[in-house]
């Protein structure tokens, strides 16, 4: 993600960068192997010859899935879909790190998504969140906010959220990885001090947490129209199902209707668009101390 003029032509390298370092750091506290969905888009091909793949699946004792999508298109548009999953006996956060770049910009989301609501279940905004606020505090500043969102898209979102769209220049991207490095460091502290649950009411209530997680993001994936074009609609749909959200199909059984049914046309299919609901927010919507405070201007 460097090269300043040179618009996004080290963009795939460092988003590369960023993977193996996040792999690295990961080894370094438990051990990865292959999972299952790896074998099958390892080596998934492009349909434009410019255009090049790099898809990693792994699993640990602590994680479910962590996985990594990578995709350059030469002198042209560089993605990185880069998630963790913990097991469904930890109710971690999913790190969720998406970044696409084009000569023009680069729009990025990085998180520690919560697995419950951090407005309501303020018991789980204090475990997660309370002491990563400096992180968030200090990238906030560097990162602007990306401008106006909606409610809809705050779903999953956490007090410690950067959303941004920044010019594609070195200095830029040095923030960016530097904002990447740090909040996947933080996020393995976190799994590391995870404590397994032995609950198995709380182990269903988090494996509930996660699947209506999956769910959302497969059925909202912004990044499906271009994975379509690509490498054509059947594969595209297998690879956010039984790759980018594993788990979708075999941790519950319920629908995207099921976990939203506000969706619902009446013809029984989902509603499509994107923004149908909620209000808008043009700046960041928590205080320094994680606190939403969204609607405060509406008394």
């Amino acid at each position: 993600m460097s090269g300043g003029g040179a618009g996004v032509s080290g963009a795939g390298c460092s988003y590369q960068k960023f993977v193996h370092f996040a792999l690295e750091q990961t080894r370094l506290r438990t051990t990865l192997v292959p999972h299952p969905s790896q074998e099958k888009f390892k080596f998934i091909r492009a349909n434009e010859e410019n255009t090049v793949f790099n898809a990693l699946s792994f699993s640990a004792p602590k994680i479910r899935l962590l996985r990594s999508l990578a995709i350059e298109q030469k002198n042209s548009v560089q993605v990185l879909d880069f998630a963790a999953f913990s097991e469904p006996e930890y109710d971690l956060p999913i790190f969720c790190a998406n970044a696409f770049t084009s000569p023009a910009r680069s729009i990025v989301v990085l998180d520690l998504n919560p697995l419950y609501d951090t407005t309501t279940n303020k018991d789980y905004r204090e475990k997660y969140y309370k002491n990563l606020m400096p992180l968030a505090h200090k990238y906030s500043k560097l990162l602007p906010w990306g401008g106006k969102i909606t409610s809809e898209s705050l779903r999953f979102f956490s007090p410690v959220v950067i959303w941004t769209i920044l010019e594609p220049t070195e200095t830029n991207h040095h923030v960016l990885y530097s904002a990447l490095t740090d909040y996947y460091k933080a996020w393995l502290e976190v799994m590391d001090e995870a404590a397994q649950e032995i609950s198995k009411e709380t182990i269903e209530r988090n494996t509930e947490a996660q699947h209506r997680y999956l769910t959302w993001r497969a059925e909202k994936d912004p990044g499906y129209p271009l994975l379509k074009k690509l490498i054509g609609e059947s594969l595209a749909k297998d690879l956010v199902t039984e790759f980018l959200f594993e788990g979708v199909n075999s941790l519950g059984t319920k629908s995207f209707l099921d976990y939203f049914p506000e969706y619902a046309q009446a013809d029984g299919t989902v509603n499509k668009k994107r923004s149908m609901m909620g209000k808008s927010f043009e700046t960041r919507p928590w205080d320094a101390h994680g606190e939403f405070i969204g609607y405060a201007d509406e008394g």
